[in-house]
């Protein structure tokens, strides 16, 4: 039987699925560079003959903005995200959404886009064993003002699974500060907080998310060791981190898996977990992102449970919640032949 998983670093913008897109611009005669699967594919998910820097990768998003063009769509891809993952057993997940990225195009309201996916998400969840939170994603490049209307509608809908805020878009030339009282008062109501940083810029990033910002965990991180001092605040905070490997060699971040610094962090005493950040972009699962890394980073059985149960720790649910995830990952554990699949 296949381990259950957790995944903590999933864009929903990057988990739609190639027959869904193809089949939205069909039905809606969206003006989109291609609407049959194989077509659309290379302008959707990284090719093997893609090049791996952050502008190829990051151009995919600008493409799937053009398909959010209607409550259903927005409302299915939430749930299609939910039944994949449920589907890769993964058994808690927090999935992040920007709201503007799914409202931009036609220009629905955050509060509305925000309702659609949580109606998605209630539906993918049914007679399926998984537990779904949201984190409401803001992007540094884009206006303040856009985020603080995003926080306020989240806010309102705490009591309905959204339970964290993320910085994140492109690090360089976009500093948080501008960001920060959002921050505080997304925090002082009970949110809480994650940021991407370390990714495309330097730990000054992580610095920030973690002592103005109030992180207790990061994005990515990969480029955390530009600073020792960053990484003794990191670890003495117990902040942390959530990797995405194959997403980092394909933007360019890292030149290989076993280039990761995964490893590296986790023998600079680096709290880690292990994430996809957008499997349908990535052409992944979170299965095949332990499969791979695990070859690649000669990771054994023992440090895969060690981030599951990192995941578990790190995860923005109730104590009571998490003493319940843990015993089912030591659980499963303890019956696992180590020779089957994970």
């Amino acid at each position: 039987m296949a381990l259950p998983k957790i995944e903590l670093h999933r864009h929903l913008e990057g988990s739609l699925r190639l027959s869904t897109l193809a089949e939205i611009a069909q039905t809606y005669d969206l003006d989109v560079p291609a609407r049959d699967e194989e077509s659309l594919r290379p302008y959707v998910q990284i090719m093997p003959d893609s090049p791996h820097d952050a502008e190829h990768f990051l151009s995919k998003f600008a493409v799937l903005r053009g398909f959010y063009c209607a409550p259903d769509v927005i409302r299915r891809v939430a749930c299609e995200a939910v039944e994949d993952a449920a589907a890769d057993n993964i058994k808690y997940l927090e999935l992040r959404f920007t709201p503007k990225a799914l409202a931009r195009i036609r220009g629905f309201a955050f509060t509305d886009v925000i309702d659609w996916v949580l109606e998605g998400v209630d539906e993918g969840k049914q007679g399926r064993d998984i537990v779904v939170r949201l984190i409401l994603a803001l992007n540094r490049h884009e206006s303040v003002a856009d985020a603080e209307l995003a926080i306020l509608a989240g806010l309102d809908r705490k009591d309905r699974g959204i339970v964290a805020v993320d910085l994140c878009g492109q690090e360089e030339g976009f500093p948080a500060e501008p960001f920060a009282p959002i921050f505080r008062e997304a925090q002082k109501a009970g949110m809480h907080i994650t940021i991407h940083g370390a990714e495309w810029d330097g730990p000054h990033n992580v610095r920030y998310a973690i002592e103005k910002l109030g992180a207790s965990r990061i994005g990515h991180g990969v480029r955390i060791f530009e600073d020792p001092d960053v990484i003794t605040l990191a670890r003495e905070r117990e902040v942390f981190f959530e990797v995405c490997p194959t997403s980092n060699l394909q933007s360019g971040v890292v030149k290989s898996l076993s280039a990761h610094p995964l490893r590296k962090m986790q023998k600079a005493g680096l709290r880690t977990t292990l994430n996809t950040d957008d499997p349908s972009i990535c052409g992944i699962t979170l299965t095949e992102e332990y499969y791979r890394t695990a070859q690649a980073q000669s990771l054994g059985i023992k440090d895969i449970q060690a981030m599951l149960m990192n995941a578990a720790e790190a995860a923005f649910i109730p104590e009571m919640a998490r003493t319940v995830l843990i015993s089912r990952l030591i659980e499963a554990f303890s019956t696992h032949d180590q020779t089957r699949r994970l």
